[in-house]
This record gives structure tokens, C-alpha cells and sequence, in this order.
């Protein structure tokens, strides 16, 4: 099985099918979003990446969750017009999907499996488990805003742990290898 994502067939927000053949040759930073949830500020840190990353090959590509704790009740509309009036995203989002369990989307079938591990499994897990939850095993997605970079030549190289924000040095130091490449 190779590790590339581009030939799985996705939705643009907008209900467009496409895959993710159009960005060939440019870093991924795909990552499971949620309006309601205690993460969403990311998208602040996310929308700053992709500005300062865009012009050297970086895309961003949100795709909503409701997965955890229906943190993305929203439809598809709703999603994007909450992210583009409170955080300004214009970074590419998708129509929301399953992330987790049976019901799991391809995409996600294949970087979980591609990196069963998480980088900086920081204080969320047990900031989870203080909530009464319990925590998804690998290598199951743990929470929204988990991320996953995907190198120019498709090949998944990393995954980062949900409260690893788009700013900490690992996620930044490793986009960067991959956009010198």
C-alpha cells in the first residue's frame, strides 16, 4: 500500500467531489476540525501558519469532525461561514466526516494507519481522562485538531498530538524539512 493520499476521493465544503491530486507537489498539514471545542482557537494559529507558510508550497486542509462530543454539530455552510467570520480561514476546508471508529473516512484510514503514533502527546490525554472521557487508543485520532503532514511527495511523514498547536516548534520545524525538500 503507498502512503499518498491523492487519489482518495474527498468533498469540498461546498459538496464538490475532488480528490487531493490538485495538490501534488506542495507540504500538507491535514488536520480534524470542530467549531465547539475547547481547541477551536487553533484555527487562529493555523490561519497564521498558512499565511506565513503559502507562498513556499503549504496547504492547510481542514476537515470538520463531529466525532468527539458532537463539537461540529454545524453543517457544512455553517462551518464555513463560523471559521471565516471568527478566525478568517481561507485555508481549504472539506465536508465534515468521520474520523474515528467503523464509519472512519478513507483519508483517515490511511494516515492512521501510515502513523499509528503521535508526536507530543502532551497534557490532553489526561486533561480528558479528568473529564470522566476515555481517551481513544491508538491509532485511533485522539480529539479534534490532530494533525497530520503530509510531504510533497504524498507520502504521510508525521503526525502531531491535538494540543500541539500550529506554532510549536516540532509542527513548524517539521514543515519546513518538508518544504525544503
Amino acid at each position: 500500500m503507498t502512503n499518498s493520499v491523492y487519489d482518495i476521493a474527498v468533498q469540498t465544503i461546498d459538496g464538490t467531489q475532488t480528490t487531493l491530486n490538485q495538490y501534488q507537489g506542495k507540504v500538507l498539514l491535514i488536520v480534524n476540525v470542530a467549531s465547539k471545542c475547547g481547541l477551536t482557537p487553533q484555527y487562529e494559529g493555523l490561519q497564521q501558519l498558512y499565511q506565513n507558510k503559502k507562498a513556499e508550497g503549504l496547504e492547510i486542509l481542514g476537515f470538520p469532525a463531529n466525532d468527539f462530543l458532537a463539537q461540529e454539530p454545524g453543517s457544512n455552510e455553517e462551518i464555513q461561514q463560523f471559521c471565516s467570520l471568527n478566525y478568517q480561514v481561507d485555508f481549504p476546508l472539506f465536508a465534515k466526516i468521520t474520523v474515528v471508529g467503523e464509519d472512519k473516512h478513507p483519508l483517515y484510514q490511511a494516515l492512521t494507519q501510515a502513523i499509528p503514533e503521535r508526536i507530543g502527546e502532551g497534557p490532553w490525554v489526561k486533561d480528558l481522562t479528568d473529564y470522566g472521557l476515555t481517551p481513544n487508543q491508538l491509532p485511533e485520532v485522539l480529539w479534534n485538531f490532530e494533525k497530520f503532514l503530509i510531504g510533497k511527495n504524498g507520502e504521510i511523514v508525521a503526525r502531531f498530538a491535538p494540543d500541539i498547536t500550529a506554532d510549536d516548534e516540532r509542527i513548524v520545524t517539521a514543515i519546513e524539512a518538508e518544504l525544503a525538500k
